[in-house]
């Protein structure tokens, strides 16, 4: 099983008005959508797209970053794992940790830009350097 693409379909980031205070939270919560098959005519045989939704979100209510897509996964056992989403809304726990993983690594990055666009705090930690103590 493998992830073999990440396909955005929209992005919407908005930054309010409201100043922040002095503490800012962030609060970035990846979610799977949807799972339906796909063809993949290169490879010549069907995977998975399964839908997601990434949002980012500043409280105070300063700002958010919504993103949305599909990831395009190979599983040799497709059938079983559609079946289990149609019946339940559940992936395998292999499956569903390593795209959330691969969503947290993917949308955090194009995240961090999008915050700095609209001059938000990056929703990832950003070393600092200090300078040495005497």
């Amino acid at each position: 099983m493998t992830i073999i693409g990440l396909r955005i379909r929209s992005l919407e980031a908005r930054r309010e008005k409201a100043q922040p205070s002095a503490q800012i939270k962030v609060n970035s919560v990846p979610r799977i959508t949807d799972v339906t098959e796909t063809s993949m005519p290169m490879m010549k045989q069907k995977a998975l797209s399964v839908g997601f939704e990434f949002v980012t979100e500043y409280d105070p209510n300063i700002g958010s970053i919504r993103m949305s897509g599909d990831i395009i996964y190979l599983a040799e056992n497709s059938v079983q794992i559609l079946r289990k989403w149609k019946s339940k809304k559940e992936l395998p726990e292999a499956m569903r940790i390593e795209i959330l993983n691969h969503l947290f690594r993917a949308c955090l990055v194009k995240i961090a830009n999008m915050a700095d666009d609209l001059q938000l705090p990056p929703p990832i930690g950003i070393p600092r350097v200090k300078a040495k103590e005497k």
